[in-house]
């Protein structure tokens, strides 16, 4: 028993344990060389783990929001703009989408199908209640009694727009979790207040439940009112509506999207030789150009990340050549006592490999928290990038190799009797 006891103490090699301690008396006796080299190394894992974390949590918030919306989700948008042989020009007698096409295309379209007319009043806008205002972040959205389906937002209290709403003009909103945070401070129930927008009222009736920032913004700051109501406030006759269609039932293998098409195209009174001046954008679709965009920024994260290492890679190895020089007459006394030049060798690419792991440590935490925040300040959820984590300490481990190869060469071919001499 207590053989095998010794032996887990000492399954690390005596010949690297000296190696591991010399490293660590050397950084020690070299301290400020040492906590500069650390640092430069520290902030290039800082900057690449920090924007790859970041970059990640991000990624995850867009497509969490278009799962929710569901792959078979499709939008149809006005398209103002056409490409033809790489020249892009403006579509003749291209409009908005009014609310009258959009209506009709409702109302005509299959039953098989979930549909809902909408649009965007204002982006930046604020809330007022008693004296009480929020910031002016606020999305305020005309919408139908759809819409919160079609978006896949959950109702926390109260309940949505409703189709009465619809066809009465109800003065009534459902607003965001967040915005009832600003607004009452999470001291009363919001259901049944009234609040302000550009001076016109509305009574809150649902409030739907906290989910984070979504693609296009922060679901829980915005409000939404009957797209009905909003017209006679906030909207006009040259107002573009956008038209969200989310298929029910696949049985009949029916194309959603192709009959869409037709009867927008009937809707805007197009003849089969003029050019189809609406757009229809697929959530799969959409996803799959996000996951493009987040690609390219991935790799431009790491590219600025790695350019960073390479400056720190420079003063490493700069600053082992110094050691070497300095230490000249402490490896002849080694080399003078028998150590080999392979073990003088190791110890010097042990102290840089040391060195640079020290570093990135240190930029991982860093990084990792920093990013962290960043994703956060933009409504992201925490998350550990383990795959960048292990990515950033082989780097840095062949960082320590390469920058400590050439001294610990230099080192290991020193002649012992010249090293003894030096001054």
């Amino acid at each position: 028993m207590e053989e095998r006891i010794v032996n887990k103490k000492n399954w690390i090699s005596p010949l690297v344990r000296e190696n591991l301690n010399v490293a660590l008396k050397s950084i020690k006796s070299n301290r400020l060389r040492s906590l500069l080299t650390i640092a430069i190394i520290a902030v290039g894992i800082m900057s690449l783990v920090g924007i790859l974390t970041a970059t990640e949590a991000l990624k995850r918030e867009v497509f969490t929001s278009f799962e929710k919306m569901g792959t078979t989700a499709f939008t149809i948008s006005p398209k103002y703009y056409s490409v033809d042989g790489g020249n892009r020009s403006r579509i003749r007698n291209s409009i908005a989408i009014t609310y009258n096409q959009a209506h009709m295309f409702k109302e005509n379209y299959r039953n098989g199908a979930l549909v809902s007319v909408y649009t965007n009043i204002n982006s930046n806008g604020t809330v007022k209640h008693e004296g009480t205002s929020t910031n002016p972040t606020v999305r305020i959205i005309a919408a139908d009694e759809n819409y919160l389906a079609f978006r896949n937002t959950p109702i926390a209290r109260g309940r949505g727009i409703s189709e009465g709403d619809i066809k009465n003009s109800t003065f009534v909103c459902v607003v965001g979790d967040g915005v009832v945070r600003s607004l009452f401070k999470g001291e009363q129930d919001a259901i049944g207040k009234v609040i302000s927008i550009q001076g016109v009222r509305f009574e809150i009736v649902g409030i739907t439940a906290s989910v984070g920032s979504s693609f296009g913004g922060s679901a829980d700051s915005q409000v939404i009112l009957p797209v009905t109501a909003a017209r006679g406030y906030f909207l006009n006759e040259n107002t573009s509506f956008a038209i969200g269609v989310v298929p029910v039932d696949f049985s009949s293998g029916a194309d959603y999207q192709g009959e869409a098409e037709q009867l927008m195209r009937s809707v805007r009174r197009l003849s089969p030789i003029d050019a189809t001046d609406f757009r229809i954008s697929s959530s799969e679709a959409m996803l799959s150009e996000m996951k493009e965009i987040m690609g390219i920024i991935t790799v431009i994260s790491a590219v600025i990340g790695l350019i960073t290492l390479l400056g720190a890679a420079v003063g490493l190895m700069n600053i082992m050549l110094v050691s070497v020089k300095e230490r000249t007459r402490e490896i002849g006394t080694r080399k003078a006592l028998g150590a080999s030049s392979k073990t003088i060798k190791e110890q010097f690419l042990f102290e840089s490999v040391v060195i640079s792991q020290i570093g990135c440590a240190a930029g991982t935490v860093i990084g990792v928290i920093t990013g962290n925040m960043v994703a956060m300040a933009m409504n992201a959820s925490f998350i550990m990038p383990w795959l960048w984590i292990f990515s950033a300490i082989a780097v840095c481990l062949v960082v320590g190799i390469t920058s400590g190869y050439l001294p610990a060469v230099r080192a290991s071919r020193l002649d012992p009797i010249e090293a003894l001499r030096y001054e």
